[in-house]
């Protein structure tokens, strides 16, 4: 993983759910998907399947190589390369045999193709504000989370330590994400792994893009607003507050007929960039960063002090 990335050490670790019994074939969504029942329990957690678990559904290596071709939407030529990117270090017979230096080569491609990706998409935005974005794109959280809803969980190879100990670093999914990606490169090319990565990171490219971009607002939430809601924002004063040569403003930001959490500031200008800030979290299900508290009142507000 780049040195850009801000997330924990990967020696933090993270407990694995306790994996369940051999559920029927009613159960499981389709095949290879080894621990269906929990995953539709736990979104966004972790399963692991160690090899050596025979009780478990498609718990052997083929099986996860087929399950994860299907995933891909690609048939390796080389199926060797796809079974050492999925193989982790606990579960390969020396570390040249596990998915570790697919993982560096991974780490490359990825960013160059995201790097691409930005430049090509989004020209209005300028080199410092392209950096925040890819590393937020290529960050370890983005690559577990894309690899996690992929389902590439369940397809590593582990040892038995790994599973019996329940718990594991952080960084082992994230990391397969990447020697997945090296495979896809090295079998199919580069027009495959761009492909793909636009399927699978899109939606976390479109959410840095609104909250890593230049810190103007008003700018981002009107071209999301335009983009994908196919309105113009416009901006509502709620209230005033204070002596006239103190005055501070509480204005909200409505996007296509919905009012979003509005802010106070020193001036219109502020007020608006904390509006514009505030419907940007809401629109992405994320806490609003300036609260009014009281919508009559300027008490408790951040304003004068961000």
């Amino acid at each position: 993983m780049s040195s850009s990335d801000s997330d924990p050490p990967s020696s933090d670790a993270t407990k694995v759910d306790a994996v369940p019994p051999s559920p029927s074939n009613a159960e499981l969504a389709g095949p290879g998907q080894f621990v269906a029942n929990q995953r539709q329990k736990h979104p966004g957690s972790i399963h692991l399947v160690d090899t050596a678990a025979a009780d478990q559904p498609y718990a052997d290596s083929d099986a996860k190589l087929k399950r994860c071709q299907e995933i891909l939407d690609y048939e390796f030529q080389d199926q060797t390369l796809l079974k050492a990117a999925l193989t982790h270090a606990s579960g390969a017979a020396n570390r040249l045999s596990s998915n570790e230096r697919l993982e560096f080569l991974g780490d490359a491609v990825l960013g160059m193709t995201v790097c691409q990706w930005l430049f090509e998409e989004y020209p209005e935005y300028s080199e410092g504000d392209l950096t925040k974005i890819k590393s937020a794109v290529v960050s370890r959280r983005a690559c577990g989370r894309t690899a996690t809803a992929l389902g590439l969980d369940e397809c590593l190879i582990v040892g038995r330590g790994v599973t019996r100990n329940r718990s594991y670093p952080r960084s082992l999914v994230s990391d397969v994400f990447e020697s997945v990606i090296a495979a896809l490169y090295l079998d199919g090319g580069a027009e495959i792994v761009r492909d793909r990565l636009k399927k699978w990171l899109a939606q976390e490219v479109r959410l840095a893009v609104d909250t890593q971009g230049s810190g103007n607002h008003k700018s981002v939430l009107q071209q999301y607003a335009q983009r994908e809601l196919a309105s113009t924002p416009v901006y509502k004063l709620i209230r005033e507050s204070g002596p006239d040569h103190r005055k501070t403003f509480l204005i909200g930001a409505v996007v296509d007929q919905r009012a979003f959490a509005p802010a106070w500031g020193n001036n219109k200008k502020d007020a608006e960039q904390r509006a514009a800030a505030n419907a940007l979290a809401e629109l992405h299900n994320q806490p609003i960063p300036h609260q009014s508290d009281d919508a009559n009142s300027p008490q408790g507000n951040s304003a004068s002090n961000s």
